[in-house]
């Protein structure tokens, strides 16, 4: 097996706990409304929804992929931190035997966050992961987030 780390900062004008209650406390509600055209629904499968529960994301046709189970790792909510890790489903491929994202969110000196994402690409035999291969990913996961700010930005009473 081979692993494969990536690091990426994202910011955003949105306070750190807010967008940290939305992409990732209630992310079972809010992703299939604000995606619904990708997400059909995020189903607790395995546990609370606190770390080491087990959610199933289904997708609708318009994805690319089917499901994806990932294993909440890590939930820190007083520092705004969460670990989880993807250990079935289409993004997996015949290449990867998991992919874990580790997230954590900062202030910043203008009221927003810096969003620092690390993941960890663990590879079936000795495939080498290139940056380029990972970038679709990463950009799907950007915007997924830019979604989730701008509904806040125009909302500013919820997660508050």
């Amino acid at each position: 097996m081979g692993v494969s780390t990536f690091k990426h900062e994202y910011s955003s004008p949105i306070a750190p706990s807010r967008i940290f209650k939305a992409l990732i406390i209630d992310s079972r509600n809010l992703l299939p409304k604000l995606l619904p055209q990708f997400v059909k629904e995020i189903i607790l499968i395995q546990g609370d929804g606190e770390a080491g529960s087990i959610e199933q994301i289904n997708f609708n046709e318009a994805s690319p992929f089917k499901y994806l189970k990932q294993k909440i790792v890590v939930l820190d909510k007083d520092n705004l931190v969460c670990k989880y890790t993807l250990i079935e489903g289409d993004p997996l491929g015949e290449k990867f035997e998991s992919i874990t994202y580790n997230v954590k969110f900062e202030d910043t000196s203008n009221g927003g966050c810096l969003c620092k994402m690390t993941s960890i690409y663990n590879t079936i035999g000795d495939f080498d992961v290139k940056e380029e291969e990972v970038e679709e990913g990463r950009e799907s996961n950007i915007a997924i987030y830019r979604v989730v700010e701008s509904y806040l930005l125009e909302n500013p009473h919820l997660y508050a």
